[in-house]
C-alpha cells in the first residue's frame, strides 16, 4: 500500500520533468513566427502588363541657330519677362530720368534759386530733387501716356512683339525731345559724331538727340537762373555799399542782405513765379 502511494506520489513529478523540455522549446520559439492557418490559392493567372511606349527623340535643332521666346502661351509676355523688363527699367530709370525728361532743367533752376537767395542748405536737396519731380512727372504726363498706348499696352496683350513695342514707344519720347531740343545743338552733335544731316526730325538718331536735347536744357536753365540772380545780385549791391558808406566794414553783407532778400522773394510769390516759368517752358502757358 505504502509502495503503490510512492509510484502515485512520483507520477506528478516525472510528468513534471517531461514537460520542462517542451517548455523550454516553445519559449525558444520567436514571438513574430506565425504558422498559417491555410494557404488560399490565386483566383487565376495575371495577365502581363503592356509595355510602355518608347520616348522619341527631339528634334536636334538647326546647327547656329538659337531660338528664345519670351511669349506666354497665349502671345502675351510671361510673368518672368515681366518682372525682368521691370527690374531693367527700374535700374536705369535714373539715367532716363536725367536724359530724356525735364528733371535736369528743372532742378538745375530750382538749385540756382535757392544759391542766389543765398540758402546754401535750406531747402535740402531732396526737397528740390522731390519737387523737380513730381514737375518732371507733371511736364511728361502727356508723353507717359503716348508710351503706354502705343507701345507698352499692346506688348503686355500680346499684340506686338518686344522690338515693335520698343520702336514705338520711342517715337512719342523722340517728338518731346525734338520740340525742345535747338537745332544748333544738334548740329553741333551730329558734326562731332561726323554723321551726315538729317532730312527731318524724324531721322535723327536717338544716339544722337540726347545730347543735343541735354545742351539745349542746360541752356536754357542758366539763362532762367541768370534772370533769377540779377535782383537779389543788386540787393547785395545795396547792403554793400550802405554798410561801406556807415562804415561798418567788418559786419558780413551777406547777412544783412539775407533778410531783404527772403522778404522781396515772399512778397513776389518767387516759388510761384519760378515754377509758373518752368512749366509755361513746356506747356507754352504763362512764360
Amino acid at each position: 500500500m505504502l509502495a503503490s502511494s510512492g509510484a502515485v506520489a512520483d507520477t506528478p513529478a516525472r510528468s513534471t520533468t517531461a514537460a520542462a523540455p517542451v517548455a523550454a522549446a516553445a519559449a525558444a520559439i520567436p514571438a513574430s513566427f506565425v504558422v498559417p492557418a491555410a494557404v488560399v490559392p490565386a483566383a487565376g493567372p495575371t495577365a502581363p502588363a503592356a509595355p510602355a511606349q518608347p520616348t522619341p527623340a527631339a528634334t536636334p535643332a538647326a546647327p547656329g541657330s538659337v531660338h528664345v521666346s519670351v511669349n506666354g502661351v497665349d502671345g502675351t509676355p510671361s510673368s518672368s519677362i515681366t518682372v525682368l523688363l521691370g527690374i531693367t527699367v527700374l535700374s536705369v530709370a535714373p539715367s532716363l530720368l536725367i536724359m530724356t525728361t525735364s528733371f535736369t532743367k528743372i532742378f538745375v533752376v530750382l538749385a540756382m534759386t535757392r544759391n542766389a537767395l543765398g540758402l546754401q542748405g535750406v531747402p535740402p536737396n531732396q526737397a528740390i530733387a522731390g519737387l523737380a519731380l513730381f514737375l518732371s512727372l507733371f511736364v511728361m504726363a502727356p508723353t507717359i501716356g503716348d508710351i503706354n498706348t502705343q507701345a507698352v499696352q499692346p506688348y503686355l496683350h500680346g499684340e506686338t512683339s518686344f522690338s515693335q513695342a520698343i520702336g514705338a514707344g520711342e517715337k512719342p519720347l523722340a517728338t518731346f525731345m525734338v520740340a525742345h531740343t535747338r537745332e544748333q545743338d544738334l548740329a553741333l552733335v551730329t558734326r562731332a559724331a561726323q554723321r551726315p544731316n538729317p532730312q527731318s526730325a524724324a531721322d535723327v538718331p536717338f544716339t544722337t538727340l540726347a545730347p543735343a536735347f541735354m545742351l539745349s536744357e542746360l541752356r536754357a536753365a542758366f539763362i532762367m537762373g541768370f534772370v533769377i540772380f540779377v535782383p537779389f545780385l543788386v540787393i547785395d549791391l545795396v547792403v554793400s555799399s550802405s554798410l561801406m558808406a556807415m562804415g561798418m566794414m567788418m559786419l558780413p553783407p551777406v547777412m544783412v542782405s539775407l533778410p531783404f532778400k527772403l522778404l522781396l522773394f515772399v512778397l513776389v510769390d518767387g516759388w510761384g513765379l519760378v515754377i509758373k516759368a518752368l512749366l509755361g517752358s513746356y506747356t507754352g502757358a504763362g512764360g
